[in-house]
């Protein structure tokens, strides 16, 4: 994109990813899109995509992740029966591995020494743009809840494989989800 003149927000480019995955032809597909429609130098922003490409930035693990991390129940609903309802674009596997990822790392956060922005960010292997969610998340989940609610995604991802939970719809799964982890 910078080779064509477009800058890119951090969300942005995090949204791209999260939602088209790691494919590197969809990915430039949808980017060449909107170099055809968008005028040079304009900014990437998760609107522009929300526009152009129909990802929903209100409506992704992103938003779900952050929602959780500081207990927004009401958000995190909305978010869940949103994916309940298109659970081809947002695959409950994808989404208990975000989440998996993210409290594992909220537990690294918690046998730090060192808070700091820098050296979070290091310990983590996170941008410094989502050390803040971290802080936020760890005043929410102490490190005993935090390894509870890795527990709880284990369990929740063998029962979205069918592992003790027989037919189970992904709306039923990300519900129990919420209930267990909030």
């Amino acid at each position: 994109l910078k080779s064509k003149g477009y800058p890119i927000s951090h969300k942005a480019s995090i949204l791209l990813v999260e939602f088209l995955g790691t494919d590197l032809s969809r990915i430039h597909n949808e980017l060449e899109k909107l170099s055809v429609v968008l005028p040079k130098g304009t900014e990437i922003t998760p609107e522009v995509i929300e526009k152009h490409i129909g990802i929903s930035k209100d409506y992704n693990n992103f938003e779900l992740k952050k929602a959780i991390g500081e207990k927004d129940i009401v958000k995190a609903t909305r978010i869940a029966t949103y994916f309940s309802q298109n659970p081809r674009d947002n695959p409950f596997v994808v989404t208990v591995s975000l989440l998996h990822t993210f409290f594992t790392q909220l537990l690294q956060y918690h046998g730090l020494n060192d808070h700091s922005p820098r050296n979070v960010a290091s310990a983590l292997r996170i941008n410094p743009y989502f050390v803040d969610e971290f802080q936020v998340a760890a005043r929410n989940y102490s490190m005993k809840k935090s390894s509870k609610v890795v527990a709880y995604l284990r369990e929740l991802d063998m029962k979205g494989k069918g592992v003790g939970a027989y037919n189970m719809s992904q709306g039923d799964l990300l519900k129990e989800l919420l209930v267990k982890i909030m």
